[in-house]
């Protein structure tokens, strides 16, 4: 059974880097460009395995989506990872808050995506 991520982040780039790394691991990927289009997303395709939400996005930003995500009941369970270039522990604390399992620093490569998606329980 394939596993299903979904990939938030407002840059077409970023999305692509990801969508590559994950594809090696056999994750069917979905896209969303802000934390709006990715609910309206998950609303069509439903839950995936794990979310990879970009923290500054415009429409909506990476804290709100998780938090919208974490009150709606099908998309509780999924295991959400932030992103961010920001290393402020405030902002690592809030995400967390928010409902996100783990963080991950821009930028980064495969071997720590792949650490991540360990710790989580996805990879």
């Amino acid at each position: 059974m394939s596993k299903r991520a979904l990939i938030v982040d407002d840059s077409r780039s970023i999305r692509s880097y990801v969508r590559l790394l994950l594809e090696r691991q056999r994750f069917e990927c979905l896209e969303a460009e802000n934390g709006q289009e990715a609910l309206a997303v998950l609303k069509d395709r439903g839950p995936c395995d794990f979310a990879l939400i970009d923290v500054n996005m415009p429409v909506m930003g990476g804290l709100e989506c998780v938090r919208a995500m974490r009150r709606t009941a099908e998309m509780d369970s999924m295991k959400i990872m932030m992103v961010t270039t920001e290393a402020d522990h405030a902002l690592i604390e809030q995400a967390l808050e928010a409902g996100a399992d783990e963080y991950l620093m821009k930028p980064f490569g495969a071997d720590v995506l792949t650490g991540k998606l360990q710790m989580i329980g996805v990879a």
